[in-house]
């Protein structure tokens, strides 16, 4: 049986943005090939550290929501620790009531969007 999880993970800020987004693809691939569920993607940009990592202040955040076996998630963090490029990450199971918050605040975010495009 799948669960709901999340995983955020903050990449070092010295990246140019074509290697932040080779690095996502990266996480991306390995949950698609270990026969995760990818259900919403979230590139949160660059953000000031709540203190330093690295000597780092800032990096960049990315959280991607997915359904997959528990088994997997050892595995995510392991690839995780192995990348020098991803300087701290989080993983989440989301119970029923997370899942429907989350589901929430998508539409809500896309209704936002919406409006603001009509009234451009």
């Amino acid at each position: 049986m799948s669960n709901n999880y999340e995983t955020v993970f903050i990449l070092t800020p010295v990246l140019s943005d074509e290697q932040a987004k080779e690095t996502v693809k990266k996480v991306v691939k390995f949950l698609k090939d270990n026969k995760a569920q990818i259900v919403h993607e979230e590139n949160w940009g660059l953000r000031k550290l709540a203190y330093p990592i690295q000597k780092k202040s800032s990096g960049f955040y990315y959280l991607i929501e997915f359904k997959a076996e528990g088994e997997l998630i050892a595995e995510l963090e392991v690839m995780y620790k192995r990348d020098e490029r991803i300087i701290r990450f989080l993983t989440l199971a989301l119970d029923k009531y997370a899942v429907e918050y989350n589901e929430r605040r998508r539409n809500k975010k896309k209704n936002v969007e919406k409006t603001e495009k009509a009234e451009a």
